[in-house]
This record gives structure tokens, C-alpha cells and sequence, in this order.
């Protein structure tokens, strides 16, 4: 009977747990499960027992892969795959998946609330604007860019979009305009959503060369990851431009530095929220499940991330 091992720091909710188990349950196989551990051995001692993995941020190393001799198979529940050591996956045999668009709605949906809460100013009671008729740009037209330009037309916002690797007639049937290179995105809004992976070409990609082309009250929005951000370069940018806002579902590595400098104008969330709904949860969740059995029952590699 094969194993598969729920690993989980951050535990999905009941429902989608409920989900997963049905799932995988119903393929003949056995659920085992660690949630909320607290040190790396914990994980070695339970990927031991498992042919396959199921995870949310936590990381797969190659030490949890030294440890997990048979598993054959790990689903990052969620887009993002950065915190598995796809080198060593690879190397190892192991198939590494993501579950691409289960959280979008939710990671949009975050990414137009903090807009929202930055442009009342925090809640605080005082005077703000509306996101009606501004112009937002969207860094990366992928699931959950196509999401954010959606909500974003409903709130009357002007959408544009950059990315190299989608067609201006794909970005057009969107009801979004094109923009032929990135700094005309940042010259043309005054919003700019980011959501683009962690990789060698993006990692501080983000910094006072593209900034400096907002405006003054310029508003950049953060949902992807901290590394694509030049940390330096964007408070360099803050002191430069007295309104404008830092909003990120990541806190930066120099968290305290942007709390005592820019307070009212940089918010982060205390704890990675994008695919914090019951609904992306269970999406995502069960996904990985569904991959997990037709990968083992069909040799379904659809989404294979380490090809």
C-alpha cells in the first residue's frame, strides 16, 4: 500500500484535509500526517514511511530527500516552488509538481484588499482615494494576474499588463492593453502588482531603476515573493517619493527598517496570507491529491516542474 505524507507547518483547513483524505483513501492508499512540527527531524522521521509528499511552503532539502528513500513523488499544494530543492529532487528520481491556478482567486483577492486598505490609509479614520480610474499595471500575466485584472476592471481601475512570455492578443482578450516593455508599465501606473516567480532572472529585479518611473504616490504591491525585491532600492525610492506605498504579503528582510521609516506608507502581512482561504486551501489541497493518484496510477506527469 502506498503512503502518501501530508507535511504541513501550516496546516490546510479541515475541509480540505477532509478532501485529501477522500482522495487518496479512495485510490487504496494510506494517509499519513504532520502538522505544525517544529524541527526538521520531525519531517525526516515521517517522509521515511512515504512514497509521496504533499506540502504548502514547508521545504523539501536535500536532506528531507536523503530521508525519504522511497518517495517518488512531491506536490507543492500552491504555485510557488521555491522551497523545493528541485536540483536534488532531480538528481534523486523524484517527480516535483505544483498545482498551478488552485490559489489564484485567493492571492487576487488579497492583493486588491491591500490596495484597498493602503488608499483608506490603513483605517486609520482619515481622508483617502478610491481605486477607481487609477491606472494599475500587472507585472506578470499569469493566473493570478488574469484574476487581479478581472477585479480590477469591476473597481473601474485602468489595467495594463507586461509579460515577455504571453501574447499582446492573449492580454488583449483579457480586456487589458499591453505595454511592449516593462519600464512602460511603471512609467504608466500608478499601481504596480507584482507576480512573477523567485528565479535567477527575477530575484531583485524590483529595485530604484523601475521604481523611480512611478509617480510620487506610486503604490507597488507585493503578492509573489520577497526575493524579487531589491530591498535597498525600494527604500531608497520611499525616501525619494513622500506618498508612496509599500503593500506585501511577505515581510522584507529588513522588516524593522521599513516599520520605523515609512510608517502609513508600508504594510506587510505577519505571515505569508496569499492561499490563506478555506476555498484555495481545498482547491490546491485536493489537487495535489488527485495528481499525486493519476501520477501513480496513469504515470501522469502534467505538471512536473523539475523536467
Amino acid at each position: 500500500m502506498k503512503k502518501v505524507l501530508v507535511a504541513t507547518d501550516k496546516p490546510f483547513a479541515p475541509v480540505a484535509l477532509n478532501g485529501i483524505r477522500q482522495v487518496v483513501e479512495n485510490a487504496g492508499y494510506k494517509l499519513l500526517l504532520l502538522e505544525k512540527y517544529t524541527a526538521p527531524e520531525q519531517l525526516y522521521e515521517a517522509v521515511a514511511e512515504a512514497d509521496a509528499v504533499i506540502i504548502r511552503s514547508d521545504l523539501i532539502t536535500r536532506e528531507v530527500l536523503d530521508a525519504g528513500k522511497n518517495v517518488k513523488i512531491v506536490v507543492r499544494a500552491g504555485a510557488g516552488y521555491d522551497n523545493v530543492d528541485l536540483a536534488a529532487a532531480t538528481e534523486k528520481g523524484v517527480v516535483v509538481m505544483n498545482t498551478p491556478g488552485q490559489n489564484s482567486n485567493a492571492v487576487a483577492e488579497l492583493a486588491i484588499g491591500m490596495m484597498v486598505y493602503g488608499a483608506r490609509g490603513f483605517f486609520s479614520g482619515k481622508s483617502g482615494t478610491e481605486l477607481k480610474g487609477k491606472s494599475i499595471g500587472i507585472h506578470a500575466f499569469g493566473n493570478v494576474g488574469k484574476y487581479v485584472a478581472t477585479i480590477a476592471k469591476g473597481f473601474g481601475m485602468d489595467v495594463y499588463a507586461f509579460d515577455p512570455f504571453v501574447s499582446k492578443t492573449d492580454i488583449e482578450s483579457c480586456g487589458v492593453k499591453p505595454v511592449d516593455t516593462v519600464e512602460d508599465l511603471y512609467k504608466t501606473c500608478q499601481y504596480i502588482s507584482l507576480h512573477m516567480p523567485a528565479n535567477d532572472k527575477t530575484k531583485k529585479s524590483i529595485g530604484a531603476a523601475l521604481l523611480s518611473l512611478m509617480p510620487n504616490d506610486g503604490v507597488l504591491v507585493n503578492t509573489a515573493r520577497k526575493e524579487v525585491i531589491d530591498e535597498e532600492g525600494l527604500m531608497q525610492i520611499m525616501e525619494q517619493k513622500a506618498k508612496f506605498q509599500y503593500l506585501s504579503d511577505v515581510a522584507p528582510d529588513a522588516v524593522e527598517a521599513f516599520q520605523t521609516k515609512f510608517a502609513g506608507r508600508y504594510y506587510a502581512t505577519p505571515k505569508k496570507m496569499g492561499a490563506q482561504t478555506e476555498e484555495a486551501n481545498t482547491n490546491a489541497g485536493i489537487a495535489a491529491a488527485e495528481q499525486i493518484r493519476d501520477f501513480f496510477e496513469k504515470g501522469d506527469k502534467k505538471y512536473q516542474v523539475n523536467k
